[in-house]
């Protein structure tokens, strides 16, 4: 049942608005809030333990749950933010599901797993149970796609999150495995294998033998789901609050269904369905639209409407885009620029640097001015952008396209070629191009075998050589390695001032790289990224005019380049899916093309959560490059209806400008134990949670000047 009863919490230095109060002091057993991007919502949740705090509820039993030990961080430090105590703010149970999940299973267990913590720990493991796959399933044997290389490792180990954030591992494969896999959207030999892997990891008694990333959870929603009473083993909290419910997954809402059904908890979640987009970790809106809200007892659905980090003009163009309620009250103009780009090689790089450098002309800092790509690919014709301008640039999650595994391989073709590693002059590049040169050759070695070959040419680069006669030409399949031998011979026999798009060009037919790319992902969309990738690589060697050597030498230059020291003034470069929860304040969204965003290979509704979690982090300009051509031209910017918000948008910040900023709704004051009584006489309450006096918002604060803990 719902209450009007005052809100008791009054939070430092800002005066919550209604929609937040609403969430403060909801007293329905569950309030569902959704927000929109840059809506407080962290702060928000703060402002609701804050108010539990000073209600009279120990912090010991509050649990507030993230997704990421990032917004976990943030949402600690956004409680001492609002104004609760230091000491207080720590006892309250923050943490990620990942975490609670482990620390509820150390609980209940009696053995104490291995805990996987790294990516390689993680591939060791998943070998030795691809070891079993062909021997625990003869009866698929003619239809087992069985491979090493880390690539397939990795993507198995992707598959394998996904797999268990949605629940879809059966221990024995069911009486169809075929049919789990095809429902699974996994390739059968993948399935087959997280079998194994589990059946490694967990033997018939339940004994669990290690764990990596999210096993913990998913353990837990599996015990939780074949031993239900094992909710009462959950520890019990008055209050639950859980922030970025877009992230939540069916291994996570399993274990919050059960957590919230034992006594009488009171629970608070906050997303945004509109920033879905880690559904290949499981992520669903349908989790924001229906299920909670059926799942669980007296839901109340709130929004969040207001966002605190653009103005009017952004808010009202996401508005348009998708067609919810967004509002913002700064006084701020939020810029929307769209510059175009004509139908040349390098065109849109160009733009993105121009904008860039409009922006440090314009007195701003270019490091915060970021970036961001729908794919890792496009980041070739920006980088070279940038470093054909001379300016400074930096990847936050993402690496240099130098680094990429495709680019990778042809760098090492053309030193084996050339035989000249030298110019390689990174011993961690020396010992990525060896991996690569192992997968795109389709090398099965070892990982012993490998990890000897990369430390003896991170060490030893003249020994390039003895690698390629002595593994990639000693071992695999034989049309494998006649296609690489039929390569290196090519660019081996070339005049020494052949151009190098060329020789690349042919050296990609030679080894069909469509086709390897194919072979090697999975996915058809990172298959695409790696093939307009080496495209892209393609195109700087011919754009350099240079021959094979001189290309290879200025790619040890542009090696340097990148992955210099970057001052502290240098542009952020990132793809946009890595950058969710984050701010800047100039976004530079480049390709916004038909065919590049949107993009044909992904969902269209993912898509467009994607471009309005793109377009939501910025503060102050958001640049969008596309098409000279109109028809050439995402189909996003005219979504966004910029024509038709504009005066909307312009009345908006004249109202913004004009309301005075509101005062804060109390003055913190610093009161000497000896006029705590004197203070008090004039009308200043204790707010027992922040431990501290205040003078509040109704009173005249002159009387209290002399106790300002804020002289300002």
């Amino acid at each position: 049942m719902t209450t009007t009863t005052p809100a008791q919490f009054s939070p430092a230095g800002f005066v919550p608005t209604e929609e937040q109060v609403k969430i403060q002091i909801s007293r329905n057993r569950t309030t569902l809030v959704i927000a929109n991007a840059g809506a407080a919502k962290t702060t928000t949740l703060a402002l609701r333990i804050g108010e539990a705090l000073t209600r009279g509820l120990a912090p010991e039993d509050i649990l507030a749950l993230t997704f990421t030990d990032e917004a976990r961080q943030v949402l600690q430090s956004r409680l001492q933010d609002v104004g609760i105590a230091y000491n207080t703010a720590r006892r309250v149970n923050v943490q990620t599901m990942e975490d609670f999940a482990q620390r509820v299973l150390s609980n209940i267990e009696d053995g104490k797993p291995e805990i996987l913590h790294s990516t390689r720990e993680q591939q060791s493991f998943a070998l030795s149970a691809l070891e079993n796959v062909a021997l625990g399933h003869p009866q698929y044997a003619d239809l087992l796609d069985i491979r090493t290389h880390n690539t397939a490792v990795s993507q198995f180990l992707d598959g394998l999150l996904k797999l268990k954030a949605t629940m879809q591992i059966f221990g024995d494969g069911g009486d169809d495995p075929q049919y789990a896999a095809e429902s699974a959207n996994t390739p059968l030999t993948d399935y087959l294998w997280a079998i194994e892997y589990e059946k490694q990891r967990v033997d018939v008694f339940g004994h669990v033998a290690a764990r990596g990333f999210f096993d913990a959870s998913y353990d837990l929603a599996s015990r939780l789901t074949a031993e239900p009473d094992t909710r009462h083993q959950l520890p019990f909290y008055k209050l639950v609050v859980c922030d970025e419910l877009h992230d939540i997954n069916e291994a996570s809402f399993r274990i919050l269904e059960a957590l919230l059904s034992i006594g009488i908890s009171y629970f608070v979640g906050v997303g945004d369905k509109d920033q879905v987009i880690y559904s290949h970790l499981g992520a669903d809106e349908s989790f924001l639209r229906h299920r909670i809200a059926s799942s669980f007892p007296d839901c109340a659905t709130l929004p969040l409407t207001m966002t605190y980090r653009h103005g009017p003009h952004l808010a009202y163009a996401m508005e348009a885009f998708k067609h919810k309620p967004v509002d913002s009250n700064l006084p701020v103009r939020t810029e929307i620029r769209e510059p175009t780009y004509p139908d040349a090689p390098g065109a849109c790089g160009i733009e993105a640097v121009n904008a860039a450098l409009q922006w440090k002309q314009d007195g701003r800092a270019l490091d915060k001015c970021c970036i961001l790509l729908r794919d890792a690919h496009q980041s070739i014709e920006i980088e070279n952008a940038l470093m054909n301008a001379g300016v400074q640039y930096r990847t936050l999650t993402m690496n240099s396209y130098l680094l990429r595994e495709e680019i990778l391989f042809l760098r090492g073709m053309i030193a084996i070629a050339l035989d000249d590693f030298h110019h390689v002059a990174s011993p961690a590049t020396r010992e990525a191009i060896v991996e690569a040169l192992a997968t795109f050759a389709e090398v099965p070695l070892t990982p012993q075998e490998l990890r000897e070959a990369k430390t003896t040419l991170s060490k030893e680069p003249s020994a390039l050589k003895h690698f390629f006669d002595g593994q990639i030409q000693r071992v695999g399949s034989v049309s494998a390695r006649t296609r690489i031998a039929d390569a290196v011979a090519h660019l081996r026999g070339l005049a020494a001032d052949t151009p190098a798009h060329g020789a690349l060009e042919h050296v990609c037919h030679i080894m069909d790289m469509d086709n390897l790319a194919r072979r090697l992902y999975v996915h058809p969309y990172e298959a695409s990224v790696v093939t307009r990738s080496v495209s892209g690589f393609i195109a700087t060697a011919q754009s350099s005019g240079k021959s094979l050597r001189q290309f290879s030498e200025w790619i040890g230059a542009a090696e340097a380049f990148a992955g210099a020291r970057p001052a502290k003034n240098a542009v952020l470069v990132d793809c946009i899916v890595n950058v969710k929860g984050k701010e800047f304040e100039h976004v530079i969204l480049p390709f916004m093309a038909a065919g590049e965003f949107p993009s044909p290979l992904r969902e269209l509704e993912e898509e467009k959560n994607l471009f309005y979690v793109a377009a939501t982090r910025t503060k102050s300009r958001l640049t969008l490059i596309s098409p000279e051509a109109p028809a050439q031209r995402s189909a996003f910017l005219a979504q966004m209806q910029l024509d038709g918000i504009q005066k909307r948008a312009d009345t908006a910040l004249r109202r913004n400008v004009a309301t005075p900023a509101k005062a804060l709704g109390h003055r913190d004051l610093k009161v000497a134990y000896a006029n705590r009584e004197v203070v008090k006489a004039l009308g200043a309450q204790w707010d027992k949670t922040r431990k501290v006096w205040y003078v509040p918002g109704n009173l005249d604060p002159e009387p209290f000047r002399q106790w300002f803990a804020d002289p300002s």
